[in-house]
């Protein structure tokens, strides 16, 4: 066979899989192409009463029969990165606000941020389920008046 003819092969051979997959055949919630709600609406309706009750706290336990891994998922930064581990740990806010110090609070946000990040690709690395997002100081922008975009 030509070197022509087998790479029709291939490509042919490919197509033929790839168009093979029916997308029918995974669960709803496993198809990124429906809408967000009709996903989540079709994972919680496949649980069970125990599995929900274990998604309820910052542990969610796995559920490996619809393929969910177990996720720890609370942490906050309001003063360092607390319950990750080792971590720089700062004044309590109101401390922190009471130097009216803004440099030093950029230094302090700075420092959280990149221990934040390095504590999320430690668990990448690790192969563990992770997140970046976490709660941060004074996050809501009618607290932070500065902080609003104008309309």
């Amino acid at each position: 066979m030509s070197k022509v003819s087998s790479a029709i092969c291939s490509i042919l051979l490919s197509a033929v899989c790839i168009f093979a997959q029916n997308p029918s055949d995974q669960p709803p919630y496993k198809n990124p192409n429906l809408p967000l709600e009709q996903r989540v609406n079709d994972l919680v309706s496949r649980m069970t009463t125990e599995e929900k009750i274990s998604q309820l706290g910052h542990t969610a336990d796995a559920v490996p029969r619809l393929g969910i891994p177990e996720y720890n998922w609370w942490n906050e930064g309001l003063h360092g990165v607390a319950r990750a581990g080792t971590a720089t740990v700062f004044p309590q806010a109101i401390g922190l606000a009471a130097t009216f110090n803004e440099p030093l609070m950029h230094q302090v946000a700075t420092v959280i941020s990149t221990e934040f990040r390095a504590k999320y690709y430690a668990d990448l690395h690790k192969g563990r389920p992770t997140s970046t997002s976490f709660a941060i100081p004074a996050g809501d922008a009618d607290r932070r008046p500065t902080a609003r975009t104008p309309i």
